[in-house]
C-alpha cells in the first residue's frame, strides 16, 4: 500500500532536474503541478520558471500543467509558458491524469509527473503507472507554518529514505555541479 504514495525520485527543486537526461532516457513529456512545485501557493510565474519551460520546450519535450486550481488561475500563470493544462484536476483521482496522457499523445512510460505532494501528485501518478518526481514544497518568503498533511508526509518520507528504496527508481536525473 505504501508503494502507492512513494515517488520514483526526490529532488530539492525543479531547477535541480537535468531535463537533457530526462530526454536521453526516452521521456517525451512532463506533467507539472503548479502551486508549491513551481512557485509558492498562489504566486505568479517568474522569469526563472518561464526560462525553465523555454529550455524544456527547446529540448523537444512536451509539457502540461495539471492542477486542482481554476482555469483562470492557470491561464494567468501560463501566459508566458504557453503550454496545455487541465484545471480542477481533482488529484489524485485518475481521470485527468489519463486525460493528460491523451492530450500529450504519449504513453505512461513516456511521461514523468513532477509535484510536491505525496497524497495528490505522487499517488495520482502511481495509480496510473506514471513515474513521479517529488520536489520539496515551496513556501512564500517568511512563511513557516505547514499543515498536518505536510507533517504526515515528512514522517512517511523519513521512513521511505530509511528504506533507501527511491535511490534506484530514476537514475541520473539531477544536474551535476
Amino acid at each position: 500500500m505504501f508503494k502507492l504514495i512513494y515517488p520514483h525520485a526526490i529532488v530539492e527543486s525543479v531547477h535541480d532536474i537535468d531535463f537533457n537526461e530526462i530526454k536521453f532516457q526516452g521521456y517525451k513529456a512532463i506533467i507539472f503541478d503548479i502551486d508549491a512545485t513551481l512557485v509558492p501557493h498562489g504566486a505568479d510565474t517568474n522569469e526563472r520558471i518561464d526560462a525553465l519551460f523555454s529550455e524544456i520546450h527547446q529540448l523537444g519535450l512536451k509539457t502540461l500543467l495539471l492542477s486542482n486550481n481554476s482555469a483562470e488561475r492557470i491561464s494567468e500563470f501560463n501566459r508566458n509558458i504557453d503550454t496545455t493544462f487541465i484545471p480542477l484536476a481533482n488529484k489524485p483521482y485518475r481521470p485527468n491524469f489519463l486525460k493528460a496522457l491523451e492530450m500529450l499523445e504519449v504513453s505512461k512510460d513516456e511521461v514523468l509527473l513532477i509535484g510536491d505532494q505525496l497524497f495528490t501528485d505522487v499517488l495520482g501518478a502511481n495509480l496510473c503507472g506514471i513515474k513521479s518526481i517529488l520536489v520539496k514544497y515551496l513556501l512564500h518568503e517568511g512563511e513557516t507554518k505547514i499543515g498536518k498533511k505536510r507533517k504526515l508526509e515528512a514522517i512517511l518520507l523519513k521512513y521511505y529514505k530509511l528504506r533507501k528504496s527511491y535511490f534506484t527508481k530514476l537514475n541520473n536525473i539531477e544536474k551535476r555541479v
